[in-house]
């Protein structure tokens, strides 16, 4: 009986957070599209999600394409088809790589840091002080960080895109010997609108994904220091989760069959 009391302890506390992460989305989402809005503050959070994380990314991405080619280029040869390394090196970049790495680069980065700042404003009372002053902190700081992990991922995702491609490009021409031109018009000719307007709903996605749990583990931890320490780990581990889950969602809406 102890094994099904721990069980069911176990269900029923993921079940509750479950709602109360539900709620707290719909609560943020409801707040992202009703005014008053702060547009310093969503332009800060931008800057702080988009811009200083583009240099992690774009070196993630940069890496990602080299290895591909490499990796494409060893499984390829073996059937006489090395011609396919350019068109699996986009597809796998604009599809997967692209806003995968990107998802978790970022969830790294900065859902850490919004959980543990925002963390630290719940346990040094802070937010509980905006309320006083009739400030409502979800529109003062959870909707800005949704907006701006909605808005800034698919641009960063773009960008890497074409950075992780020139890094293949880079492997391909002056490491495999590829000739430059048809390396280039191959990725030009296999690539599809559908390609780069996939990835980039998943990169939206998942910059959601990664605002909303920095965002609600911050503001749902307690205990001091030590709460706080234990929603940004929670907040980096859950969104990574989660990206990767929904990785598959939204991959099986777009190409299944």
């Amino acid at each position: 009986m102890k094994l099904l009391q721990i069980i069911g302890r176990v269900f029923i506390a993921f079940l509750a957070t479950t709602g109360r992460l539900a709620i707290f989305a719909v609560s943020a989402l409801s707040h992202c599209v009703r005014p008053p809005f702060y547009p310093r503050i969503i332009l800060r959070q931008m800057i702080e999600v988009g811009y200083f994380s583009l240099p992690v990314v774009g070196l993630t991405a940069v890496f990602a394409g080299m290895v591909m080619a490499l990796q494409t280029y060893t499984g390829t040869s073996r059937f006489s088809a090395e011609s396919a390394v350019a068109n699996i090196v986009v597809l796998a970049l604009t599809r997967e790589l692209g806003p995968v790495l990107a998802g978790l680069m970022v969830a790294g980065r900065v859902g850490a840091a919004m959980a543990a700042e925002i963390g630290t404003m719940r346990v040094t009372e802070q937010i509980d002080a905006l309320t006083t002053l009739s400030t409502n902190p979800m529109k003062y700081m959870v909707a800005p960080r949704i907006m701006a992990g909605i808005l800034m991922l698919p641009i960063m995702v773009f960008i890497a895109d074409i950075i992780g491609v020139f890094g293949g490009y880079i492997v391909g021409v002056y490491s495999l010997g590829f000739n430059p031109s048809n390396y280039l018009q191959s990725t030009w000719d296999f690539l599809e609108v559908e390609d780069v307007v996939s990835g980039l709903v998943k990169a939206a996605a998942f910059g959601f994904i990664v605002t909303l749990m920095g965002c609600f583990h911050g503001y749902q931890s307690r205990g001091g220091a030590q709460g706080v320490g234990a929603a940004t780990t929670n907040a980096v581990v859950s969104a990574s989760i989660l990206i990767l889950s929904f990785d598959y969602v939204l991959t099986e809406m777009f190409f299944a069959k």
